[in-house]
């Protein structure tokens, strides 16, 4: 891309900084609420779907959001719908940290998520708009880290702003952040555009109306059971919604998501795969992070830290299963990876006792299940894009994004209504006897995306060797992606 005058002229450090401080606040806020939940449970009271839409509402409404943003950053202007979706994250934040209730604090969440829906795919264009094509993969990979660092980092940010500070800071926290991100994306990123594409808005609410009923249902009828009317409601016009949103695809000129692609089984399988990993390890976080502190008795910090083998394994085998990848393959290190982390968090439920102590016992299979999650997380991406040919890999980046942030949003939903079937909130015998089960239940999940990693196939090599300057294409991408991931 040819870049403009004033396009040459801006720092690339201070680009580089802006954008790396934005995209980790909002990647952060995925995971830094999940140390949290006890102590928001404590002030704005509710029950275990409370705590489950505190997360949910944000990932459901980031999930929904990120193809409209990104395409309206290329109509309206990248920096302009950047620094609108940043602001609106900081004035969500804040708007999270004052809430009085727990309706509010969801509603602001998803404030919050629509934000970020802005900031992550616009803050990636932004980079690869700015710097050479020379430097572009050593920049996107500083991404990739950072995306690294904040899943590590948000369970014990969480812990230590809780422990230190209270619960609210989580959320204060980015509002000086971001008012000098904002000040500062303004002044100096590049104001780039990108081909005019047709908005398929009417599809976003229909998929995030769909999805948020769907989960909301099954959060309820694990509560009530199957003969809760208003469940079975909910369930049914979700459905609905979501058969609306798939018959618009197939007829609307430019769909958010175009349904051509799942065609390909390698695809489809790939997009199922990665659908699944994001769900057991968000679940799994979800309850874990509950678990240690309800069940067992620590405090914020102890919680974020003792996650750690768990959380912080991708920032050291992620790169090394990407290298892996190359020479062998997606397809073994996706089903070896799902696999592991399968058994980890199994084993972990299997572990869970009322009553009982001790945090050495639950090493071991925290850091499979963490090895197996960092063989996944840049092969999933890398299945995606290779199953696509050159002119579509885009999309595809697009669609597998989306994918996982719906899988989030479906694996805390399961497992929430698992887990209210079997226990609820009131003593650590009763929340144990709904976490293990739950707990099988995100294992179950995993092994689901190692069944459908197995009909991914070669496709990769294919696309490969017919396309080399694709390939150079889905490599980039791919990276992106990782980052955004």
């Amino acid at each position: 891309m040819k870049l403009s005058t004033s396009e040459r002229a801006v720092s690339l450090p201070l680009v580089l900084a802006l954008t790396s401080i934005s995209f980790f606040m909002v990647s952060l806020d995925a995971l830094v609420v999940v140390t949290a939940l006890p102590a928001i449970h404590r002030s704005v009271g509710g029950s275990i779907a409370t705590l489950e839409w505190a997360v949910n509402a944000y990932a459901l409404t980031f999930a929904a959001g990120i193809i409209p943003c990104a395409a309206l950053g290329d109509r309206l202007g990248r920096r302009r719908v950047y620094v609108a979706g940043l602001s609106l994250f900081t004035v969500a934040s804040a708007l999270c940290a004052v809430a009085p209730n727990s309706g509010l604090l969801i509603a602001f969440r998803a404030a919050q998520g629509l934000g970020a829906a802005a900031v992550t795919p616009l803050a990636l264009t932004i980079i690869a708009a700015t710097f050479p094509p020379e430097r572009r993969g050593t920049i996107v990979g500083i991404f990739g880290g950072i995306a690294g660092l904040a899943v590590a980092g948000g369970p014990l940010v969480g812990g230590v702003v809780v422990q230190g500070l209270d619960w609210h800071w989580i959320f204060w926290i980015n509002v000086p952040i971001g008012v000098v991100a904002v000040a500062g994306s303004a002044l100096f990123l590049p104001a780039g555009r990108g081909p005019a594409t047709r908005l398929d808005l009417p599809a976003v609410p229909l998929v995030a109306g769909g999805t948020a009923l769907i989960a909301w249902a099954l959060v309820r009828v694990g509560d009530s059971g199957w003969g809760d009317v208003r469940g079975i409601a909910a369930l049914i016009a979700g459905v609905a919604l979501l058969a609306g949103f798939v018959l618009r695809e197939r007829t609307t000129a430019e769909p958010m998501l175009p349904l051509r692609l799942f065609r390909v089984r390698a695809f489809s399988a790939a997009n199922l795969a990665a659908f699944c990993m994001s769900g057991a390890i968000f679940s799994a976080a979800f309850l874990t992070a509950q678990y240690f502190q309800l069940g067992l008795g620590y405090s914020p910090l102890a919680t974020g830290l003792r996650l750690l083998p768990w959380t912080a394994t991708p920032m050291v085998v992620a790169p090394l299963a990407g290298a892996l990848a190359d020479r062998m393959g997606t397809r073994p290190l996706l089903v070896t990876g799902l696999l592991l982390q399968a058994g980890g968090l199994a084993w972990v439920a299997s572990m869970a006792a009322a009553g009982s102590s001790g945090y050495g016992r639950f090493v071991a299979p925290l850091i499979i299940a963490g090895v197996g999650v960092s063989m996944a997380i840049p092969t999933a991406p890398t299945a995606v894009l290779s199953a696509v040919g050159p002119a579509d890999v885009g999309r595809a980046s697009g669609v597998s994004n989306t994918m996982q942030r719906f899988g989030a949003a479906f694996g805390i939903a399961l497992v929430t209504a698992v887990f209210a079937a079997n226990g609820h909130l009131g003593s650590v015998a009763s929340f144990t006897a709904g976490y293990r089960p739950a707990m099988f239940v995100s294992a179950g999940i995993s092994l689901l995306g190692a069944a459908a990693a197995i009909a991914i196939g070669r496709r990769a090599a294919a696309v490969a060797t017919s396309h080399p300057q694709g390939l150079e294409d889905v490599r980039a991408t791919e990276t992106q992606h990782v980052a955004a991931s």
